[in-house]
């Protein structure tokens, strides 16, 4: 397709520190619909992007005490860190800004929408979205869904260290029962069935519902996932308490205690050793160790970890050689994906600098943007196999732990060191390429200078989102409406009207915030049970709506308390953590069988983007401000763009 483009040339909306009063648009009934819709779905990427910015304040905090108190020759080595810290932080904030200007825009617009519902709109801009409903909405981040608690009363028992039940099992009890709990209270207000307080404060006990683990003290449960000649504890229970116990004890820690437990129990520190029952223990604990390093290998980055890790298992294969085989495939598998993830990691370092470089090339010549994606790929079908390359590739290298680590309070004193901060920033990354892909589908419609362009443009993205949603990528195809969504492209009323939107109606209709987004949630069960069904293939990917996942996680994680008035750990609030991040897992190890378009990926990942005020400033330019809101914003976008004497751009 042949057509005219614009550059970006509007001032970043963060460059002067303020936020500049918004335009927003007029709109009907139906419209209005769509605007609170996009409130929320912005919404949400805003609090996600905001705890994100958040944890990596505090780690960007960490860091520079941590170079203030290092010599000039390992200080420039910290410096080098502190730098790319900084540079990620920058990035994250700028997302923060603009994504908060696009929530102020549509809350805006909602507000003039329900102050001005008597008044009969004049606006011709055409339906694409549902029927306006007087329901009431939900709040923007939502809170935690308090289920009623069953009548039948749990029987409670004290047990000394047996092995936990199923985890299929566990969370089954949990939908049936205690899952509104919140610091000993079902949800709605009456008082949980705590255990007997003498039996609670057993140090030596954990505490079961149902023949289910509830609650324990510290010292009992991580007794019980040591494991000795004739015990070796249920996985289910080792990767919900190695993923969890990090909300009150550090990896380093519980590996440590471990070990020490080992060594005791076994009386690995005598001259003499029972060989016999050593042969029996030796396999136990290697396999535990594996399970440790495959599931939550990101925990080794920590040189401690390292140190106790090598530790065991040389002692370990000393006094039992048959045990080298198992501990070197440990060892291999354990340097491969920590390997994997620095390249990983690498890569994404390019991609960025691609990116940047990208934008610095458009600054000095603007004609250069001469191209757009349809020239790039021009099926809808192979760009929605693209993006769900990208997406799966960020899904996999993100460890079940960081949904943990990220969102972690913790007080910055002296004592906390940079190796206690998480080292990893893969949720982040992939939230981060959300913002960019939505950020890209609005300039991709507004840099053209026809009419008949953009709305060429908006069907194909709608085409892509559709495919999207039939390969089960949620991600993209939020992401996607989203950026359809953004009121640069909401406003253009005319090139809307050239835009056959029944299709578009139909996906819209996902992100329904109503019920805490439950036309989404009811799609994502249907996919996973599609899933669950296939042999292979496309059949098998589901790739969630991340923030969402993030936001579920983060509110279950904060409205139940780590430890119950008794002092001990409440465990049934890690079950429920557990469950959530183990259909995370099964979704990530699905293999993308579609083939690679390298110019589509390139383009996906480094194509130039506008800023928030670059995106009103075209969109402006090509459909004329239709009230006194908008042409404020159009002369205030016009003015500071002069004075920049140059095109501004992410």
């Amino acid at each position: 397709m042949t057509s005219k483009f614009r550059t970006g040339r509007g001032k970043s909306s963060k460059s002067n520190g303020t936020v500049t009063s918004v335009s927003p648009p007029k709109a009907d009934n139906d419209t209005g619909t769509t605007t609170e819709k996009s409130i929320d779905l912005f919404g949400v990427q805003l609090e996600v992007t905001n705890r994100l910015l958040e944890a990596e304040n505090r780690r960007l905090t960490v860091l520079q005490r941590e170079l203030s108190q290092l010599d000039q020759t390992l200080g420039a080595q910290k410096q080098k860190e502190v730098e790319r810290q900084q540079s990620y932080l920058n990035r994250l904030q700028d997302q923060h800004d603009r994504l908060e200007q696009e929530y102020r825009d549509n809350a805006m617009g909602a507000f003039r929408i329900h102050y001005n519902r008597s008044v009969k709109s004049q606006r011709s801009q055409p339906h694409i979205g549902l029927t306006q409903t007087s329901k009431v909405r939900p709040s923007i981040f939502g809170t935690i869904t308090k289920d009623k608690a069953t009548n039948n009363k749990d029987e409670t028992k004290r047990r000394s260290l047996p092995q936990t039940s199923n985890l299929a099992t566990m969370f089954a009890y949990h939908h049936h029962s205690k899952k509104g709990m919140v610091n000993g209270h079902i949800g709605n207000g009456r008082v949980a069935s705590v255990p007997d307080q003498s039996s609670l404060m057993d140090n030596n006990a954990l505490i079961y519902h149902d023949g289910n683990l509830y609650s324990g003290s510290v010292e009992a449960l991580i007794q019980h996932i040591v494991p000795t000649a004739t015990y070796y504890p249920d996985r289910t229970y080792i990767f919900a308490f190695i993923l969890c116990s990090r909300l009150f004890i550090k990896p380093y820690e519980l590996l440590q205690e471990v070990c020490q437990l080992c060594v005791l129990q076994q009386n690995l520190h005598d001259r003499i050793i029972d060989r016999d029952r050593f042969s029996r223990f030796g396999p136990n604990i290697v396999q535990l160790l594996s399970e440790w390093t495959e599931t939550f290998p990101y925990d080794f980055r920590n040189e401690r970890m390292m140190r106790f890790l090598k530790d065991i298992t040389q002692k370990c294969t000393s006094i039992d050689p048959t045990l080298r085989k198992g501990v070197g495939q440990l060892m291999q598998t354990l340097i491969r994906r920590l390997a994997m993830l620095e390249k990983y990691e690498e890569i994404l370092a390019k991609v960025n600098a691609a990116a940047a470089d990208r934008m610095h090339m458009l600054r000095a010549n603007p004609a250069a943007f001469q191209t757009n994606i349809i020239e790039i790929c021009p099926d809808p079908y192979i760009l929605a196999q693209q993006l769900t390359h990208i997406e799966l590739e960020r899904l996999t290298n993100i460890g079940p732990e960081e949904f943990v680590q990220t969102f972690m309070k913790k007080e910055l004193d002296e004592k906390i060191s940079l190796e206690e901060v998480k080292r990893t920033n893969n949720l982040e990354a992939y939230v981060e390429w959300f913002n960019r892909l939505s950020y890209l589908v609005a300039t991709e419609v507004c840099m053209h200078i026809k009419k008949k362009h953009r709305a060429r443009l908006i069907e194909y993205f709608i085409d892509v989102a559709k495919e999207c949603f039939n390969i089960g990528n949620f991600n993209s195809l939020m992401a996607i409406l989203a950026g359809l969504n953004m009121s640069p492209v909401a406003r253009l009323k005319k090139t809307w009207g050239k835009v056959n939107t029944q299709k578009f109606e139909v996906l819209e209709n996902l992100m329904d915030p109503t019920s805490n987004f439950g036309n989404y949630r009811q799609a994502l069960r249907a996919a996973i049970q599609r899933a669950k069904a296939s042999i292979g293939g496309c059949d098998r990917m589901v790739v969630p709506f991340f923030s969402l996942l993030v936001k579920d996680i983060y509110f279950l994680n904060e409205g139940c308390s780590n430890r119950l008035v008794s002092g001990h750990v409440n465990f049934d609030k890690f079950w429920q953590l557990a469950k959530q991040i183990t259909e995370f897992i099964t979704w990530k190890q699905v293999d993308c069988p579609f083939s690679r378009e390298r110019q589509a990926l390139n383009y996906l990942l480094t194509a130039p983007v506008f800023t928030e005020n670059s995106l009103y400033l075209a969109s402006y330019e090509s459909e004329s401000p239709d009230n006194d809101f908008e042409r404020e914003r159009f002369k205030t976008i016009r003015g500071s763009t002069k004075k920049t004497h140059g095109d501004k751009l992410k």
